[in-house]
């Protein structure tokens, strides 16, 4: 090829990239890219709710039974297999959101159940009744996470009414959102750290002395423990903690047979969110994220599963699974 063929290829070229980039730029003058805005992906056994929501809010910690529309957390087309047969949970925060969905899905896949809540008794009878409708036990054990005491209470009530304890699930969480670091008290700090850290350290302490090998720990991180976010500084220092707490312990009971993980959600519409944010926040609750919706709970409850099954995870100890709605 001479020079000038070189020349031409080369204006040809840049003539395309002008086109293109005036194509485009036009469109984007126009406000219009010629194709219709992406809708919220639904990629489950059935549709999910997509934001706008209602414009909400309640009080700490939160009532499902007053969020609108319902957390989806009964997972009907999920059919159990036995994975969790004669097997035994302790879940903390499992009154609502991911920790009902999971207790049923536990429920119906054979385990008998207790969950640990601070006060919703009314949320946390209905888990009751869903876990009982699986033909499981429940047992309700009311108490503060934050408090050793009863951590150590709960698992011997556990261990005194199941004759063991096979799953514990961390998922009691406080969150609450701030727009700046100095807009933090030393109170809500400590509550954050006492609720997230301590109350996972306090209940994975007093369970471990009671479990076999084959036994699981299951710890809730966050996709904030994985990405920060500048409005939760303190819940992402907690989140960002709970996942290197579940690589150390994994570690440290290797030996023990026991295997710990961490599931890290993203955005999951429960009552943790309308009691944390302003009602014109909740109405847009995870409309940001690539599939442009929050999970439902059912939708993370089998990851739980996943982790708490021999038959599925025995060679998976240390691991923190995000499920973040494709970030």
């Amino acid at each position: 090829m001479d020079e000038n063929k070189h020349a031409a290829d080369v204006a040809e070229e840049v003539g395309k990239q002008h086109r293109i980039q005036e194509q485009i730029d036009r469109q984007d003058r126009e406000g219009d890219s010629g194709e219709e805005k992406p809708k919220a992906m639904q990629a489950g056994a059935r549709e999910y709710p997509v934001p706008p929501f209602p414009e909400q809010h309640q009080p700490k910690p939160g009532d499902e039974a007053a969020l609108e529309p319902a957390p989806m957390y009964d997972a009907p087309f999920w059919q159990g297999s036995g994975k969790l047969e004669g097997k035994v949970a302790l879940i903390t925060g499992g009154d609502s959101g991911i920790g009902r969905a999971v207790a049923v899905l536990f429920a119906r896949e054979g385990a008998d159940v207790a969950i640990a809540y601070l006060s919703e008794s009314e949320d946390a009878e209905a888990t009751r009744l869903a876990v009982a409708d699986e033909g499981r036990r429940c047992l309700l054990l009311p108490g503060d996470v934050t408090s050793e005491a009863f951590c150590n209470d709960a698992v011997e009530k556990v261990v005194a009414e199941f004759g063991k304890l096979d799953i514990l699930v961390n998922n009691a969480a406080f969150q609450y959102h701030a727009s700046d670091i100095e807009s933090i008290t030393t109170e809500h700090f400590d509550t954050t750290l006492k609720t997230n850290l301590y109350g996972y350290f306090f209940m994975a302490r007093a369970a471990v002395k009671h479990m076999k090998p084959g036994s699981a720990i299951i710890n809730t991180g966050s996709v904030t423990g994985l990405e920060g976010s500048g409005g939760l500084i303190d819940y992402s220092m907690t989140k960002g903690g709970i996942h290197a707490f579940t690589k150390a312990l994994s570690s440290n009971l290797v030996p023990k047979g026991i295997r710990v993980n961490a599931v890290a959600p993203g955005p999951v519409w429960t009552p943790l969110n309308p009691s944390e944010r302003p009602p014109e926040q909740v109405a847009k609750f995870g409309a940001n994220t690539p599939m442009g919706r929050p999970a439902q709970p059912e939708e993370i409850a089998p990851a739980y599963v996943f982790f708490a099954s021999p038959q599925c995870s025995s060679y998976i100890t240390g691991e923190v699974l995000p499920i973040v709605g494709g970030y």
